[in-house]
């Protein structure tokens, strides 16, 4: 029987809820959606191009940035182009290799993404607290190492949970109560126990963010201190207008997890997870590189050059 329910798992798809059917004008929400979705990638992708094309953009900092972008990137791509195909074709049959594939790379990057969040905030800290020392502290190979580890424990993490959500029995409803396949809303729909599991997934949910988090708490509680002791005015500027953008991005990305996984199931519906979900899988990665490119005196001077090359004066 067990092997019997366990070839249902994998040969049967599941029926993915758009995120457009509880909405009264799906047409305006789709089309909101795409907007969006669209605007995330060009603005993303510029980032990205004129990090790799400015000299200027060459350090730690922007660095990590780019590895944001990459995530950025790769989360609106894992949900958005697969929900819209649904609402087009009006079928949202996902299959069980599709649903393994979205579990794996949006756990592996939400990971990753956090851990790099709280590596960029370290960055800022060094920066500010240990200026002469900085060169040292966050040479080339320590920035490739943090981010090469920020990717492997991504990487281990989704292949721990990816592997066990879809080994359990799913013999019961096919119709995912979510917009992508996420393992809390796939595990309601188990007829095997998950308790533990969901247990154990909650204890890890809290640690994985709640180190990441301590670290950036302390990391600019001692920024802070730093910058109220500067003499200069513009260093203060610079410091506050730098490290203001990361922690509005902190505040994006880790308030929309926070909801999703460390507030309990029962104290939030369907519906708001969709919320939550939509907000950092598509709203976050749209807006993190409006806010640096707005704010960084250095990102706006590359794109200026950048235009100034392609013979597009900005006034």
């Amino acid at each position: 029987m067990g092997d019997m329910n366990m070839n249902q798992s994998v040969t049967s798809d599941f029926l993915l809820v758009g995120l457009f059917s509880h909405s009264g004008s799906p047409q305006l929400l789709f089309s909101l959606v795409a907007a969006m979705f669209i605007m995330g990638l060009l603005s993303n992708t510029v980032l990205l191009f004129l990090i790799c094309m400015d000299s200027r953009l060459h350090t730690p900092m922007y660095f990590m940035l780019s590895q944001l972008s990459l995530f950025d990137v790769g989360f609106p791509l894992v949900t958005i182009p697969k929900m819209a195909s649904e609402f087009l074709q009006e079928e949202g049959s996902i299959s069980f290799g599709g649903c393994a594939a979205q579990i794996f790379f949006l756990t592996m990057m939400g990971v990753a993404e956090g851990i790099l969040l709280a590596l960029m905030s370290y960055d800022r800290y060094v920066a500010v607290c240990y200026p002469l020392q900085y060169p040292v502290l966050m040479r080339r190979q320590v920035c490739s190492l943090m981010v090469g580890c920020s990717w492997l424990a991504g990487v281990l993490n989704a292949s721990i949970q990816t592997s066990i959500t879809l080994h359990f029995s799913y013999c019961a409803s096919r119709v995912v109560d979510h917009f992508f396949c996420e393992v809390p809303a796939l595990l309601k729909l188990s007829c095997t126990d998950t308790s533990a599991y969901e247990l154990a997934l909650s204890v890890s949910g809290v640690l994985i963010l709640v180190l990441p988090l301590s670290l950036i708490a302390t990391s600019y509680c001692h920024v802070l201190g730093a910058v109220l002791r500067m003499r200069s005015e513009e260093a203060r500027n610079k410091a506050f207008t730098t490290c203001s953008s990361h922690i509005t991005v902190v505040g994006l990305f880790y308030g929309a997890a926070v909801f999703m996984y460390m507030v309990p199931g029962a104290y939030h519906s369907p519906q708001q997870d969709n919320v939550a979900s939509l907000f950092y899988s598509l709203v976050t990665p749209m807006l993190n590189p409006l806010i640096y490119s707005l704010r960084n005196r250095e990102v706006r001077m590359a794109l200026v050059k950048v235009l100034n090359r392609a013979g597009v004066r900005p006034k």
